[in-house]
């Protein structure tokens, strides 16, 4: 069986280990007679798998016991309007910071619902850095201050936590999520698409503190509710079940792995092999600062539009795929994410290396 390497930004790569367990189980689920996809939400057997899929997250992330962990639908998106109608409800005054396309979104949609304002952005140098924000630079009676701490289209990460004080700090973490270990006690609220890290397209991750629980706003839908969530145990309507399944599958085999560590030394290496050579020449150009450089998306260009289409349809021939850049960036873009091995960034490496030899600039 011939498989590609799939660069994508998302939907991406999903372990194979995972992918061949959950296709031995796709008919007949541990002896039960029916697939997972089949299976009612209510039953012993499901509610075993969803209990596990929390505990393995809660072991994966060491997600202290006054958070509560939200399997949920929407995407990341519909958390841009579901944060602002949990959490917009005391002053009603939230700070976000702009790094990328997503915080912008989230920004103008909590703009929606109350006193939102940009404390600080990196638009000016088309988000080729992450702003650095001091404590003394938020509101004192913000109910939030909101944050991307990776950004997928222009490949930069946060080098730091932002400091907020008694402010709760929500961040999206949908494209780094897993990559390496995290202080979730640093952060009011988590929130993360699965598609990246995960899990299929389908499912989204909420980890809140508790604390921030029943603050909703009046006109907040039910099922926008993160209260009415909890109580329910992610399960006030049918949740995506077999997302969460392959979820509770890719938390096994994380900490088969040997846990979030391990996991970092894993994406650390493959970052460095592929940064590396990009310092190490002149021919593509990394167009990200490199103090804020993301460690699962990586953005190069060559400068000629025509030859960063050249190079990702010839990449794509040689089953490096889904390298093309993002609209706003232009050039490729690589997403290296848990379950890209570090063969497949060999290979680009050296692809790489060929096209530049085999097409010089003119």
């Amino acid at each position: 069986m011939k498989r590609i390497y799939n660069f994508s930004a998302g939907p991406s790569m999903l372990p194979e280990a995972v992918l061949q367990k959950a296709a031995d189980e796709l008919l007949n689920y541990q002896g039960y007679g029916l697939s997972v996809m089949e299976m009612s939400h209510r039953s012993p057997v499901y509610e075993r798998i969803i209990t596990d899929a929390e505990r393995l997250l809660r072991e994966v992330m060491q997600i202290p016991d006054n958070y509560k962990v939200l399997f949920l639908q929407g995407g990341a998106s519909t958390q841009f309007s579901a944060v602002p109608l949990n959490l917009l409800s005391g002053s009603g005054k939230a700070d976000y910071i702009l790094s990328g396309q997503f915080s912008t979104k989230a920004y103008q949609e909590a703009q929606k619902y109350g006193d939102v304002v940009a404390v600080a952005s990196s638009k000016d140098e088309n988000f080729s850095y992450v702003p650095q924000v001091e404590r003394d630079a938020f509101r004192k009676d913000a109910d939030y201050v909101h944050i991307c701490l990776n950004n997928t289209i222009y490949g930069t990460k946060y080098p730091y936590i932002p400091d907020t004080g008694d402010i709760p700090l929500v961040a999206d973490l949908s494209s780094c999520i897993l990559s390496e270990p995290i202080d979730v006690r640093k952060f009011g609220l988590i929130y993360a698409g699965a598609q990246k890290n995960m899990a299929p397209a389908g499912l989204t991750v909420v980890i809140v503190r508790e604390d921030l629980l029943g603050k909703a706003r009046k006109e907040t839908p039910t099922m926008l509710d993160y209260k009415v969530m909890a109580e329910n145990g992610s399960m006030y309507n049918t949740p995506p079940c077999y997302c969460i399944y392959i979820a509770k599958m890719v938390y096994e085999w994380i900490l088969e792995l040997g846990g979030l560590e391990v996991m970092r030394d894993r994406n650390v290496k493959k970052a460095e092999l592929l940064y590396g050579y990009l310092d190490s020449q002149d021919y593509y150009v990394a167009p990200v600062r490199k103090d804020c450089r993301s460690m699962m998306n990586v953005t190069f260009v060559t400068g000629d539009a025509e030859l960063d289409k050249q190079f990702a349809s010839e990449a794509s021939a040689q089953g490096l795929q889904n390298l093309k850049g993002h609209r706003s960036v232009g050039g490729m873009r690589a997403s290296i994410y848990n379950a890209m091995p570090y063969a497949g960034v060999e290979k680009l490496v050296a692809f790489m290396k060929t096209f530049a030899e085999n097409n010089p600039k003119k």
